[in-house]
């Protein structure tokens, strides 16, 4: 029955049991409130954190030679097809190139185009050996073009003081390296401002 002396000596037993670091005294005081709150700690699971997948380093990339081109397949033959897919691509990247666009419209999609598969020419450069070389892009790095030119070269050109040049239906367009030092996936996101003079 209810307030008998076996039950109050379970609870006691009980909660000397369950609240070990509790005094006497204290738990008294619990009884005399008549609410119980247990102590029970239950053990948080440690959260595994999700490791994100590394892309290989600068030096791995080297030693597994992912962006060298082999020398056999070094033939501007070979890259006409991925010239033709860019043309196509700028075609519809423009609506057209019709001949009333506006060719500032034009250049600034163009500043923010992929370029692999384009011919470019290099017009102007701090380096005389570097005027006149033509070809196709076959990389774009930050810092470098690699170019395949008609004769099978596969020319490194900086982008550091040279003016480039790619034409398209008619339509040229002048890329000052100097202010063209970014990654293509970080161009596209890139807002370049139109400026009067551009030294090399």
């Amino acid at each position: 029955p209810q307030g008998s002396e076996e039950a109050k000596a379970f609870i006691n037993a009980f909660l000397k049991r369950s609240m070990p670091k509790m005094k006497d005294e204290a738990i008294q005081d619990i009884l005399t409130r008549k609410a119980v709150v247990l102590e029970h700690y239950s053990k948080k699971k440690a959260k595994q954190k999700r490791k994100k997948p590394k892309g290989f380093t600068a030096k791995q990339r080297r030693e597994l030679r992912l962006f060298e081109i082999e020398p056999e397949q070094q033939r501007y033959t070979l890259f006409l097809p991925l010239h033709e897919l860019w043309k196509q691509y700028i075609r519809d990247l423009c609506h057209g190139l019709k001949p009333d666009a506006q060719p500032h419209m034009i250049q600034g999609k163009l500043l923010k185009a992929d370029l692999h598969g384009a011919i470019v020419t290099v017009t102007k450069s701090r380096c005389p050996s570097y005027v006149g070389i033509t070809g196709i892009i076959l990389q774009e790095f930050k810092h470098v073009f690699k170019i395949i030119t008609k004769e099978d070269k596969l020319k490194v050109v900086p982008k550091l003081h040279n003016v480039f040049s790619l034409e398209i239906d008619g339509f040229v367009s002048y890329i000052y390296g100097s202010k063209f030092q970014l990654r293509a996936s970080e161009r596209s996101a890139k807002k370049f401002k139109l400026k009067g003079t551009i030294d090399l």
